[in-house]
């Protein structure tokens, strides 16, 4: 039998050793946040620093995590793909950052993917992407390509009788992958291949004289022409001023980008614009009492009633707290522990329903289609049930084949007919 004494003397150490486990969270929680605030990416990567800064003070309010306040740490990777892999390195071994929110382009993040896994570090990253990806260090709260661009083209092909597209892209990864998948789909509809136009600019692009007249060829048998955009940047603004000028409206040949969003619209003329659409996860005008508080909590905390929010926002906000509720769930920021307890992990949606993160690290979400307005908002033309996030697409041969699973398998990028797993992605 246990003396009174000694079991004094074991509640005691009990007493010690969770007291030791709590200290192991070395508060404050570091969260690094890894977005440009200078160069060509900053007017969209600044508005997802300071979404993070809200949520951190938001969540410091509440009486932080684990009884530990939360430190934002911020760094600057200035739109320098190289730079984001030695700003993930300085978040993870000088600051020692539990987990880091960031990345927009997809080279920055396959710039980064390296450093995290070196050093078993956790990303999660807000942008629509690509797909054909999923790294054990990664949580995707942005759309893959069959929760934006294929439901996109449903959309054209059901609802506006589009028989004839054209791809019209920024020669970088995200709208070239984007494409090639498309273009499979495309086929698989009975799209002819002579029917699908493929173009591909370089960044800051502004002569759209050609193309326009190139798309516009496209329909002059009668059928009805699309335009699939992956276009990003200031590029924009000269495409759609170009169809304009040529006299081509949003009823001649409508446009739908991946890229063109509230932030990017914010301040410029949409004349041009008007009536062309967009395919997100999420817009600013969703009519829920969710999203109406946090567009009042995000101008109570910019200061500025004028600020808009748009989809990453959104993805910050929900992986944002998807993280807290892992963390609370398995007692500690380890990133291990915490990666397990994030599969299943669900939160409601900004615009309705309930994102639920995946063993193959992507959000289950809906997708929203929005008219472009002349305010520069978007009328939600169409939205879906909730999509569940696919790694690797279905209508690429090489990417049918694949499967992620890291709770069962221990694999993002599972060969179902070798049933082996490929340890190193070919597209890092």
């Amino acid at each position: 039998m246990i003396s009174t004494k000694a079991k004094l003397a074991l509640a005691a150490s009990v007493a010690a050793l969770a007291a030791t486990g709590a200290s192991a969270q070395d508060c404050p929680i570091k969260v690094g946040v890894l977005h440009s605030l200078s160069g060509t990416m900053a007017i969209s990567e600044t508005t997802l620093k300071d979404t993070m800064l809200m949520l951190v003070a938001q969540q410091n309010e509440k009486g932080g995590l684990l009884g530990c306040q939360l430190e934002a740490v911020v760094v600057d990777p200035a739109s320098d793909w190289p730079l984001f892999a030695e700003k993930a390195r300085e978040l993870l071994t000088v600051h020692e950052v539990d987990v880091m929110f960031g990345n927009w382009t997809s080279v920055s993040r396959k710039s980064v993917l390296p450093v995290i896994e070196e050093l078993n570090g956790l990303l999660f990253y807000p942008v629509q992407y690509e797909g054909e990806e999923s790294s054990r260090n990664v949580f995707y709260t942005g759309a893959a390509p069959n929760q934006q661009a294929i439901p996109a083209v449903d959309y054209f092909l059901e609802e506006l009788g589009v028989e004839k597209f054209a791809l019209l892209g920024t020669d970088y990864v995200y709208p070239r992958t984007t494409n090639n998948i498309l273009e499979s789909y495309l086929k698989s509809k009975g799209i002819a291949a002579e029917d699908i136009f493929v173009n591909y600019t370089p960044f800051g692009h502004s002569d759209w004289a050609t193309i326009v007249a190139d798309v516009q060829a496209l329909g002059a048998d009668g059928k009805q022409v699309g335009v699939i955009s992956t276009i990003n940047g200031d590029a924009n603004i000269g495409f759609y001023k170009e169809l304009a000028a040529a006299g081509v409206s949003a009823d001649d040949i409508p446009v739908v980008a991946f890229s063109v969003g509230e932030e990017e619209l914010s301040g410029l003329d949409t004349s041009n614009l008007v009536g062309h659409l967009a395919a997100w996860n999420y817009f600013m005008s969703a009519d829920t009492p969710a999203n109406a508080e946090f567009i009042a909590a995000w101008h109570a905390f910019i200061g500025d009633e004028k600020r808009v929010t748009n989809d990453p926002m959104e993805a910050h906000y929900i992986g944002f707290n998807m993280w807290v509720n892992a963390v609370t769930q398995a007692g500690t920021t380890d990133v291990d522990a915490v990666r397990t307890a994030m599969w299943g992990q669900e939160f409601p949606n900004l615009t309705g329903g309930t994102a639920v993160m995946g063993v193959n690290h992507h959000l289950t979400k809906p997708v929203l289609i929005g008219e472009i307005r002349a305010d520069g908002q978007f009328d939600i033309i169409s939205q879906t049930e909730p999509v569940p996030g696919d790694a690797w697409t279905d209508f690429l041969p090489e990417s049918a084949v694949l499967e992620a699973d890291w709770k069962d398998l221990q694999c993002g990028m599972y060969n179902t007919q070798t049933q082996t797993c490929v340890q190193i992605q070919s597209n890092y």
